[in-house]
């Protein structure tokens, strides 16, 4: 799978969305334009019939011929109406929507996971995700746990991946074994992967456009009601013309809000088959996402999830959030019992019934991930780059990038594992990653007096520890150490950052020559760190 491909992909598909969103608003316009010239007509005639100048019913088999179904006034004033209305809601609900993946999961009540955390089933669920993120060349994304939600479920949200977070419900925690959980990431990182979390936000901010029509609608009748009630003898011929409008505001309004759920839905049910299909691809464990698939059809909760902003995500999800009537219409989801035939075509209808209840801690043991590596899958030494190949494999996931990723997570040393989720080292941590392997004493020295005098002495000395366990380490693997450390360096504070920044640059330039691996490291740095002080610009590559 191309990466930038996939992004091409989605970028077309987005495109003709908005095709049919401007549709959906154009007939918007023309069924109100339409109700609007019928209405003035028919209260036209039924003042002119109680005047006494014509009988009523007579006129009115007659009136379609004589209505002048062309009022250019009318449609100007009815598009000047519309139009502000659903971009202003659009855009509103969709920088709600775009201030990133952890936004969105703090709003349905996601608690973030630590890095240092002690509950083994998170320890597991950051491993994973680690694996997924070495293995496709991403950003480790935010991890996110919902605590309190029983369902089995997750959601992987943000606007583009370098903003991404993944979310698992306890419920998904707690039932479902580590390959059955892999294949629930490996689901929500196609969707990371494929565009699918910038074309699930475009689709929820244009539908949410389009039901903010109804708006103008309850305005229209409130003021009737208020009329009405203020008024002895009854609302006026205004009074009325303000229920009728805001009426037809509503009922139309809700019947494009249905439209745009309707075609939001059946382009959701097509990404989750292909999400199905790519986490199979990846993990090359079927029995993994079948498994959870399983289970979650043996639960009554299903996917259902309690939080009061859960409708807005449910295109996010793994499994469909709520009860879909209609015949399935408005599912965002494909029928379980298909999403299973698909990966396991002997599936004989049976469901796996789960509990929640926790094994004792202490006597559950995390799988090391060596051991976990087939022995087909193992990775090879490279002897030569083929840099066509390289970009094209970027953020692509193949069974034996993640079993490398794997293995990658099995080779880091301790400590530079915690110093890469340690607020308080993860600066120091990238200052060594920029020192030279092995460099002479003289330069090392005058490159840590750097250190010092850019950030502080501490920081020099967290730099020369880290070092040393840095001149253990194979140079494949100094990058994705610092893939690992993105979470917590999207975390520091606006001054933290530019002292990383300021510092980074003087060690870079400290010999005036820049290698590819300081190059290399500045923009990933600067890149994080952008995006760390304008969260809601995910597209922002800052200036080395």
């Amino acid at each position: 799978m191309d990466f930038f491909e996939a992004q091409a992909r989605a970028k077309k598909r987005s495109g003709r969305l908005v095709v049919l969103f401007v549709l959906a608003v154009v007939g918007t316009i023309a069924a109100l334009y339409l109700v609007f010239v019928a209405g003035t007509a028919w209260l036209n005639l039924r003042a002119t019939a109680d005047g006494g100048s014509v009988e009523f019913y007579p006129a009115a088999r007659q009136g379609l011929r004589a209505i002048d179904w062309w009022q250019p006034g009318a449609l100007k004033t009815i598009t000047l109406l519309i139009i502000p209305t659903i971009v202003f809601s659009t855009v509103f609900k969709w920088s709600q929507l775009r201030a990133g993946g952890p936004a969105i999961a703090e709003m349905v009540g996601g608690r973030r996971v630590e890095p240092d955390t002690a509950d083994p089933h998170e320890r597991t669920l950051l491993n994973v995700v680690e694996e997924m993120a070495l293995a496709s060349g991403l950003s480790v994304p935010a991890v996110y746990v919902l605590p309190g939600e029983r369902a089995i479920n997750a959601f992987a949200a943000g606007y583009s991946p370098a903003d991404a977070a993944v979310a698992v419900t306890d419920g998904a925690l707690r039932r479902l074994n580590r390959d059955e959980l892999q294949g629930v990431i490996a689901h929500e990182f196609s969707h990371i992967l494929n565009g699918d979390m910038r074309l699930n936000t475009r689709l929820s901010a244009l539908v949410y456009g389009l039901l903010s029509i109804t708006v103008i609608g309850r305005i229209g009748i409130r003021i009737f009601r208020g009329s009405a009630l203020s008024d002895k003898d009854g609302p006026g011929r205004l009074g009325v013309i303000l229920f009728l409008g805001g009426l037809a505001f509503l009922v139309i309004g809700y019947i494009g809000h249905l439209f745009g759920k309707l075609i939001q839905a059946a382009v959701s049910r097509q990404r989750e088959f292909l999400a199905d299909a790519a986490a199979v691809q990846f993990t090359r464990l079927p029995a993994g996402l079948a498994g959870a698939l399983k289970k979650l059809g043996g639960t009554a909760l299903a996917g259902d999830l309690s939080s009061p902003h859960a409708s807005e995500i449910s295109h996010f999800c793994f499994a469909q959030n709520f009860r879909s009537d209609f015949a399935g219409l408005f599912a965002t989801h494909p029928p379980l019992d298909q999403r299973i035939r698909a990966i396991d075509p002997a599936f004989d209808g049976r469901y796996i019934a789960s509990s929640v209840a926790l094994p004792d801690p202490a006597a559950r043991t995390i799988p090391q991930f060596g051991a976990l590596t087939p022995p087909s899958l193992a990775p090879q030494p490279i002897n030569r780059v083929d840099p066509v190949a390289l970009i094209a494999s970027a953020g692509s996931l193949t069974p034996s990038a993640v079993a490398a990723g794997r293995a990658l997570l099995a080779d880091l040393p301790e400590t530079l594992r915690a110093a890469a989720h340690d607020p308080a080292r993860i600066a120091a941590l990238c200052y060594a990653l920029c020192l030279p392997h092995h460099p002479e004493p003289a330069l090392l020295t005058a490159l840590l007096t750097l250190v010092a005098e850019h950030a502080d002495t501490a920081a020099a000395r967290s730099t020369a520890e880290l070092h040393s366990a840095l001149e253990g380490l194979e140079p494949r693997h100094r990058l994705p150490l610092l893939q690992l450390a993105t979470p917590v360096l999207r975390h520091l504070s606006p001054a933290a950052c530019a002292t990383l920044l300021d510092t980074l640059d003087a060690l870079v330039h400290a010999d005036g020559v820049v290698t590819p691996h300081e190059f290399a490291l500045q923009k990933i740095l600067s890149r994080t760190l952008g995006l760390a002080a304008r969260p809601r610009d995910a597209l922002h590559v800052l200036a080395p």
